[in-house]
């Protein structure tokens, strides 16, 4: 993921690597390591399956580290040119994209949800019959916090974590780009403190997350059976951390990096990336916050 240096002036065609095979093992591992923990969890048996996603993750964790290695080693190395730059900021590009793709379904299965399903089961556009066969105590409110079988729960409201994980990520969004500029100015020393600060505020959006689905389902009964509104609430949570956790695991091997004294205001593509992704996860998460806790 990084241009430090364009001393070749032809295309550099890597060797032949292991990584996206063991890569593709790890993620073998973990999902059906993952499934079968699920089963297990449901079924409340012991089995296996939390050994074999243990298992995908460690395998994961060292095909990301042999891979970012070479990269890194190809890169200082010198074996780079412009083209290939503008390859990998191509490449970076259409993988932020995919992503605004995936998130832009869920967002729809949100609105989906709250502006035609929900409206259909309460009687609207004369289907009042079709409703009252389906759910015949259904109100066409959201947020859905009644199921069908009469279990209630509560909604998470916007106050409160919610609120502070918001100024925390909007906050280390801000923290980053002083980072970033501080690289292009060469200033080092604010380089790093600024990049520290990021890292912190994204690690403490980790934990006050993970502290708020305690907090709902051992204060609320919210959890992934409390119906659609439970299951949009953690699908869109829950793939919104996933990839603010793999932004933390870019910046801090950017950190590394930059103590290692890697980069300079021209050769920094890596660190750029990086912050794309970082201000990408920051949109993402206000446009959640206003549709899922606020609306």
């Amino acid at each position: 993921m990084s241009t430090e240096h364009h001393n070749s002036t032809k295309y550099y065609v890597p060797d032949q690597s292991i990584w996206p095979i063991i890569g593709a093992l790890a993620l073998g591992l973990i999902a059906f390591g993952a499934g079968h923990y699920t089963i297990e969890y449901s079924n409340e048996t012991k089995g296996f399956g939390h050994y074999v996603l243990g298992a995908g993750l460690f395998v994961l964790f060292v095909m990301l580290f042999g891979w970012f290695r070479d990269q890194i080693n190809e890169s200082r190395s010198g074996l780079y040119n412009a083209q290939l730059g503008e390859s990998y900021k191509q490449g970076m590009l259409w993988f932020i994209f995919s992503e605004v793709m995936f998130f832009l379904a869920f967002f729809g299965a949100l609105f989906y949800a709250r502006m035609i399903a929900v409206p259909w089961l309460g009687g609207a556009s004369n289907n009042a019959m079709t409703a009252e066969v389906l759910w015949p105590t259904f109100e066409a409110i959201w947020p859905l916090t009644t199921t069908p079988d009469g279990t209630t729960t509560q909604a998470m409201g916007w106050l409160g974590l919610p609120l502070i994980n918001t100024a925390i990520l909007v906050v280390s969004s801000v923290t980053l780009h002083i980072a970033h500029v501080a690289l292009e100015q060469g200033n080092r020393g604010k380089l790093k403190l600024w990049l520290i600060i990021t890292l912190v505020l994204g690690f403490t959006f980790l934990a006050l997350q993970g502290y708020e689905y305690v907090h709902a389902y051992r204060d609320l009964g919210l959890t992934l059976q409390s119906g659609i509104y439970g299951n949009t609430f953690f699908l869109l949570t829950g793939f919104h951390g996933l990839h603010v956790t793999l932004g933390a695991v870019m910046l801090t091997i950017m950190a590394f990096r930059v103590f290692a004294g890697h980069f300079d205001k021209d050769n920094q593509f890596a660190f750029a990336a990086s912050s794309w992704y970082w201000h990408f996860v920051d949109v993402v998460w206000i446009c959640l916050f206003v549709f899922v806790y606020i609306l």
